[in-house]
């Protein structure tokens, strides 16, 4: 055993020194070494045990960033030492130099190039990084046929847009025989893949939304992504974008926009889609337009458009943005209203989406406009300086472009998947507050730290990669910004490490796994019925019910020796002060009784609480059960206002001689409370209430409670004068 285990690890050690050589000399004609589009012939950029794909995507890279595998092989390791040689190092070690060679190589196409996402070869080169992720290491010997020795088939690129342009000559791919991969279309891409590698292009993805962004993709293709899905979906963000670069000019001209202030969506535009304005009683359809920093909506008037109204969301006037139920005449029929409410307006703002079925317009509208109010509040609840406050409208503004470039391409609803908008989803996410301030801590380092100091290296990666990409992609946020030090848009990713936004957001989405299953559990045990219900609560609370009749039986001295040993053990116990701890003894009891459970019941499963259901009733029966509730809660409802209208009319002496009675025995009461110890007055209403119904007591007891209700009833309630309140709202 000993001589197979040396012989697994000799193995090992012989296939990473393969697989990342030392470059003793890597200077020479080797460092100046490019790949030019012709120059794929080159065999030593193949590197052994790695798969087809995981050498085509290194070779890729390398071409884009014109330097060799070589090269990049020498400075990974520079920057990355060697570490243990083991089966799991080796797989994680080549996925850290892939993703070296990948986030490299995507930084220098997002900031050399606008056009990136409408390239199909951009978008299979992405998604073959992610398969390659998944896959880096050869499952079988790599054999250099011809048959094999392909590039990617045109038939992958059938889905492809009329807007993408054919240049005859990619960046990504090249004619190569060496370097030859025959890409598998049925090959999908996992969780860990995407999230890896697709928030390094910041347009793509998000880090804090990317494992939603992920589940929305793939849901119909249980939790694995296909390149068709991918591919649909990076074009339809496209498209997206360059509509909302090229927005209408009259619409904009309409809309007088501040400068920076970017169009999001718009609609209402459709005659068969309107968005109803409600004011009061009044509705009129109109054009409603989001952006970065406010709401407008332009009422349509005799075939044009009136001047927009705009709804700030900027500004700090308690806005309040919420599902609400609207209909004609100001009726709450259907819930299809998103409400806006402000300091700035008198009385809400209702905007009504009408559709046949479902509400899932008003959804996504009250998402995105959620989403520019909750960032805006970010921003002032941190006060952060002009180009964080950039960053946090840019990472915004690219959500919603990916929540509408899914919504679009997929006809899948945000009611269909967690949301896609990171500051909405760090609202309601458990510890979302968590992943907001990590977001701050971070934003607080953009280029804090001079580019000569020793964290320089780490300080490249703290740029504002969204901000710089929308202006990359040709959005003017601001004209003038000043940025200090060089800014690379490196993304939210580390090499090989797990930055502390992605920490807090595997812990937040760790949490939500929890709370998920533990709801489920929840739905599941939920019954229907007011009677069933009334039976699971009376089961649930059977020691407690039980426990309570016991003291009444004694109480009610049905036992008079039992009676009679509780009552002296009870007095002996308030006069030597043991009450004070029969609260923390039963703590205690149950503390010892979990902690026993925990230890002795490690493994046994929690056998089912069993209920008698009682008799089936049909809806009529349960509709007068219901009826008799409520009846029931109406009367304790006017028995306790009867009661406050009376102690009314004492306190204020509409009858004297009950007021004078009441008063004088509060003075009692409070000169009792003033020099008897406590400890007696606990005893002193013990003893009253225990032995009220003593043989020896009850008759005096009666009598004096027969007294007390008489004298109640005699004393008159309070007057009481309902007064309608004028609703006239403005037409």
């Amino acid at each position: 055993m000993e001589t197979m285990k040396m012989g697994m690890l000799e193995h090992l050690r012989k296939s990473h020194q393969i697989l990342f050589p030392q470059n003793k000399s890597s200077s020479g004609a080797n460092n100046n070494y490019q790949v030019e589009a012709g120059d794929g012939d080159n065999g030593d950029s193949t590197i052994p045990h790695l798969s087809p794909l995981t050498n085509s995507v290194l070779a890729r890279a390398s071409k884009i960033l014109a330097v060799s595998v070589q090269e990049l092989q020498r400075r990974f390791d520079i920057e990355r030492p060697e570490p243990e040689v083991d089966s799991q190092q080796l797989v994680k070690r080549t996925r850290n130099f892939l993703e070296f060679c990948c986030y490299q190589a995507l930084h220098r196409v997002i900031t050399t190039r606008s056009d990136y996402l409408s390239d199909s070869d951009f978008r299979r080169f992405t998604y073959d990084m992610m398969l390659a992720w998944d896959s880096p290491t050869a499952v079988v010997p790599i054999i250099d046929s011809p048959q094999n020795e392909t590039t990617v088939s045109s038939s992958q690129q059938e889905d492809k847009g009329e807007d993408e342009e054919e240049d005859g000559w990619s960046l990504f791919y090249f004619t190569t025989t060496s370097m030859a991969v025959q890409v598998d279309d049925t090959k999908t891409v996992g969780r860990e893949a995407f999230v890896r590698i697709a928030p390094a292009c910041p347009a793509i993805a998000d880090v804090i939304t990317a494992h939603n962004l992920f589940d929305a993709l793939t849901t119909s293709s249980d939790s694995r992504l296909h390149f068709l899905i991918y591919d649909k979906y990076l074009r339809s963000l496209d498209k997206i974008i360059r509509a909302a670069k090229n927005a209408p000019g009259p619409l904009i001209s309409n809309l007088q926009l501040a400068e920076g202030e970017i169009i999001l969506d718009v609609d209402g535009t459709v005659p068969s889609q309107p968005v109803l304005q409600h004011i009061g009683i009044s509705a009129w359809p109109g054009r409603l337009t989001l952006t970065n920093y406010a709401i407008y909506f332009e009422s349509l008037g005799v075939g044009l458009y009136d001047k927009a109204v705009r709804y700030d969301l900027a500004t700090d006037m308690k806005q309040v943005i919420k599902p609400e139920l609207t209909g004609p005449l100001g009726a709450r029929l259907f819930d299809k209203a998103v409400m806006y409410k402000s300091a700035s307006f008198a009385e809400a703002i209702y905007f009504e989406f009408p559709e046949f079925r479902g509400s899932c317009r008003r959804d996504y509208w009250l998402d995105v406009c959620l989403e520019v109010l909750h960032a805006h509040r970010f921003i002032q609840k941190n006060n952060f300086n002009e180009t964080q406050q950039l960053e946090v409208l840019a990472r915004a503004i690219l959500g919603i472009f990916r929540c509408r470039a899914v919504r679009e391409a997929l006809h899948c609803f945000s009611s269909h998947y967690k949301t896609l908008l990171a500051f909405k989803l760090a609202e309601s996410l458990p510890r979302g507050d968590r992943i907001l301030e990590t977001l701050s801590s971070r934003l607080a380092l953009l280029n804090a730290i001079p580019i000569g100091s020793p964290n320089a290296k780490r300080q490249l990666r703290l740029s504002p990669v969204a901000f710089l990409t929308l202006r990359q992609l040709g959005f003017i946020l601001q004209k003038e910004v000043n940025l200090d030090g060089e800014v690379l848009a490196f993304g939210d990713l580390w090499v090989g490490e797990t930055n502390p936004l992605e920490i807090a957001v595997k812990q937040s989405i760790s949490d939500t796994g929890k709370a998920e299953a533990a709801q489920a559990t929840v739905d599941k045990v939920k019954v229907e019925g007011i009677d069933t219900n009334v039976a699971v609560m009376k089961e649930l609370l059977f020691p407690v019910i039980e426990l309570a009749s016991r003291l009444h039986r004694l109480a009610s001295w049905e036992d008079p020796f039992k009676s009679m040993v509780f009552l002296v053990l009870s007095c002996c116990a308030i006069l030597r002060g043991w009450a004070r701890y029969i609260l923390p003894s039963i703590f205690v009891w149950c503390a010892v009784l979990m902690f026993v459970r925990r230890h002795f019941s490690k493994k046994m499963p929690l056998e089912a609480f069993r209920v008698t259901a009682p008799p089936n009733k049909n809806a009529v029966e349960q509709l007068l059960t219901l009826q008799e509730i409520i009846a029931e809660v109406e009367g304790l409802m006017q028995t306790a206002n009867i009661v406050l209208l009376k102690l009314r009319a004492i306190l204020f002496a509409v009858v004297p001689q009950a007021t004078e009675r009441v008063a004088l025995l509060l003075v009692f009461i409070a000169a009792v409370l003033a020099f008897v110890p406590f400890e007696h007055l606990i005893l002193l209403a013990f003893l009253e209430a225990f032995t009220r119904e003593m043989p020896y007591r009850k008759e005096s007891s009666d009598r004096w409670l027969r007294r007390l209700r008489e004298w109640w009833i005699r004393i008159p309630a309070a007057p009481v004068q309902l007064i309608k309140q004028d609703d006239k709202k403005r037409k």
